[in-house]
């Protein structure tokens, strides 16, 4: 299967899976205690997916095309084999002040790469609660988590355009763990609010969709731009970087602290009053943590 057949089929299900999760709570009266620990170990694998899967992903992918100039630069032959040891990428970076100057400026680049993600999902969480008192209060507050998933989806695109099957299929589960929480309770609170069930299903439909639309313009993108080498830099890795900034930020300052505080991430407050998380929900971030690092133990490139 190719790339692109792979990330149609990923979209497809990730559109699906959030559009049917979204329905539930139009049918059934879901636990709150279980949609809360659903949370918490979505919430871990989004920290564990960014820590041990994207930024490593991301990071390999910009020295990987440095050291593939660097060889051609030094007439290496075109049917050698990009070395992935940290070591043997130093030694080409080392072998003249242009390399190490690309060097500086690639480590500049993951770190800006990172912020630039954690800080794009601040503002974007400071501009939705600036307005969430407006008369366009509801249409605010779907707007925002469609922000966050559209970044779900630049990080499934980058992921695809990597051409690692187990790479794509990790950061798939880790998105749909969080976007099918999410779905549940966007819906569930827009029913609270006393939405029209039909103006609810097109408020989902529109969440639904947002990642799967930038899932496939992402990989699009960079595809095109890899093609046509655009830029010394790999679009790609920057692209994962970038990804999983906006995870962490997700993961740490939006999810986690609303858990913990006895709530849930867009559902309407009154709920549960107890603080902190049991030691069950620890145990289920811990788990989400553990599990991407787990399946990406031993992976190669």
């Amino acid at each position: 299967m190719d790339d692109f057949s792979s990330i149609s089929l990923l979209s497809l299900a990730m559109l699906v899976g959030c559009y049917v999760a979204g329905i539930i709570p139009l049918a059934v009266n879901f636990s709150e205690e279980k949609l809360k620990l659903v949370t918490v170990l979505g919430a871990g694998l989004l920290c564990g997916t960014a820590l041990a899967v994207i930024i490593p992903e991301g990071v390999h992918a910009l020295y990987e095309e440095l050291l593939e100039g660097g060889h051609q630069n030094h007439g290496h032959s075109g049917a050698a084999e990009v070395s992935e040891t940290k070591a043997e990428v130093e030694a080409v970076l080392s072998t003249g002040g242009k390399h190490e100057h690309a060097h500086e400026q690639l480590h500049a680049c993951i770190g800006v790469s990172l912020v630039l993600g954690f800080v794009f999902m601040l503002l974007v969480d400071q501009i939705g609660s600036s307005h969430v008192h407006s008369t366009e209060g509801h249409a605010t507050f779907v707007r925002r988590p469609c922000v966050w998933s559209s970044a779900d989806g630049v990080a499934l695109g980058a992921a695809a355009s990597t051409s690692q099957t187990s790479v794509q299929l990790i950061v798939f589960v880790a998105i749909m763990l969080h976007k099918a929480p999410a779905a549940f309770g966007l819906v569930s609170f827009l029913m609270h609010a006393g939405l029209e069930r039909n103006r609810i299903r097109k408020h989902l439909l529109v969440f639904a969709l947002a990642a799967p639309v930038l899932a496939m313009l992402t990989f699009l993108g960079l595809s095109q731009s890899s093609k046509e080498a655009l830029s010394d830099i790999n679009a790609t890795g920057v692209a994962m970087l970038f990804s999983a900034g906006t995870f962490l930020y997700v993961a740490t300052v939006h999810v986690l602290p609303e858990v913990g505080a006895g709530g849930h991430s867009h559902a309407p407050a009154g709920g549960s009053g107890n603080k902190g998380l049991s030691k069950v929900e620890v145990l289920a971030l811990v788990l989400g943590c553990l599990i991407p690092l787990v399946l990406s133990v031993g992976h190669h490139h």
